[in-house]
C-alpha cells in the first residue's frame, strides 16, 4: 500500500512537473510570438490615441476602455477561432495570408508617408464636424475597433506563424495569452499617453517646484511624443510588413531578395564582430523596410491610378 501511494505521488509529481514545463513553454512561446508582432503592436499604440482627440478629457478613458473591449472581442471571438481553424485544416494558407497582410501594412505605411509629404490632414480638426457628443464618440469607437480588427488580425497571424508547429491546444493557449496581454499592454499604454497632459497639468499646479517643472515638461513633451510614435509606428509597419513578404518569398523558395538581404546582413555582421548580432538584425530590418516601402509605394500608386479612372 505505501509503495502504491508513493508510486501515485510520483505520478502526480511527474504530471505537475510536465504541466509546469508546458506552461513555461507556453509563456516562452507567447513571449516570442508577442515579440514577432511588436511592429504591429507599436503601430496599434501609435494609431489609437487619434480616436480620442477632440473629445472631453472625462470621456477619454471610458472610450479607450470601450475600444479595448472591442479589441479583445475581435481577438477572442473571431480571430482566435479563425486562426485555429486555419492551423488545423489549411496551414498552407498561412504564408500567402501573411504576405497579403504584410502588403497591407506596407500600403498603410506608404500612404502615411505620402500624407506626410503632401501635408496630411488635421485629425483634431475633423473632430469639429457637427455631431452630438454621443454620435462623435460612437463614430470614433466604431472606427477604432475596425482599425484594430485589421491590426489584431496581423498580430494573431504573426503569432500563429511563430507557433504553427506546436500542438493545437498549445497554439490555442499561446494565442489566448498573446491576445489578452497585448490588448492589456497596448490600451494601458494608450491610456497613459492620452492622460499624460492631464497628469502634467495636475503636477504643474502643485506647490513643489520640482513637481511643477516635471508637469510642464510632460505637457510640452506630449506633441513630441505623438510625432515620435507616428514615425516609429510607420517604420515598424514597413519593417514588419516587408519582413512578412521577404519571409513568404523564402517559404516559396523565391530566394533572390531574401538571399540578397541575408548576404548583406552577414557581410555587415562579419565586418563588425563586436556587435555582429545587433548589426545583422538592423541590416535585416532595413532590408525588409526597403522591400516594404517599394511594395507599399507600388500599391499606393496603383490605388491612386485606379481612383483617377
Amino acid at each position: 500500500m505505501p509503495s502504491g501511494l508513493i508510486a501515485l505521488l510520483d505520478d502526480v509529481a511527474g504530471i505537475a512537473k510536465l504541466a509546469a514545463t508546458s506552461l513555461d513553454d507556453v509563456a516562452a512561446a507567447a513571449g516570442k510570438a508577442g515579440t514577432k508582432a511588436a511592429g504591429v503592436v507599436i503601430d496599434d499604440a501609435a494609431v489609437t490615441p487619434r480616436y480620442v482627440m477632440g473629445l472631453t478629457p472625462d470621456r477619454e478613458l471610458p472610450i479607450i476602455w470601450k475600444i479595448a473591449r472591442g479589441s479583445l472581442r475581435n481577438k477572442l471571438l473571431f480571430l482566435l477561432p479563425a486562426a485555429l481553424l486555419l492551423s488545423a485544416f489549411a496551414p498552407w494558407l498561412l504564408p500567402p495570408l501573411l504576405m497579403l497582410g504584410g502588403a497591407f501594412l506596407c500600403f498603410e505605411a506608404a500612404e502615411k508617408l505620402l500624407e506626410a509629404v503632401q501635408g496630411g490632414h488635421d485629425v483634431a480638426q475633423e473632430a469639429l464636424v457637427t455631431h452630438s457628443s454621443q454620435e462623435l464618440e460612437d463614430q470614433k469607437v466604431s472606427g477604432a475597433i475596425r482599425t484594430d480588427f485589421i491590426l489584431s488580425g496581423e498580430i494573431m497571424a504573426i503569432a500563429l506563424g511563430t507557433v504553427a508547429t506546436e500542438p493545437l491546444w498549445e497554439q490555442a493557449l499561446i494565442l489566448l495569452v498573446v491576445a489578452i496581454l497585448i490588448t492589456a499592454g497596448v490600451y494601458g499604454v494608450v491610456g497613459l499617453i492620452v492622460k499624460m497632459d492631464d497628469i502634467g497639468l495636475h503636477l504643474a499646479e502643485r506647490a513643489s517646484s520640482t513637481a511643477r517643472a516635471v508637469g510642464r515638461g510632460l505637457v510640452r513633451a506630449m506633441p513630441i511624443l505623438m510625432k515620435i510614435l507616428s514615425v516609429v509606428g510607420t517604420a515598424a509597419m514597413l519593417w514588419v510588413g516587408g519582413g512578412l513578404i521577404v519571409h513568404g518569398l523564402h517559404e516559396f523558395h523565391w530566394d533572390l531578395i531574401p538571399g540578397a538581404i541575408h548576404h548583406v546582413a552577414e557581410g555587415a555582421a562579419h565586418a563588425t564582430p563586436m556587435m555582429a548580432p545587433v548589426v545583422e538584425w538592423v541590416v535585416n530590418a532595413i532590408g525588409a523596410a526597403i522591400v516594404g516601402l517599394v511594395i507599399g509605394g507600388i500599391i499606393v500608386a496603383a490605388m491612386h491610378l485606379f481612383k483617377k479612372h
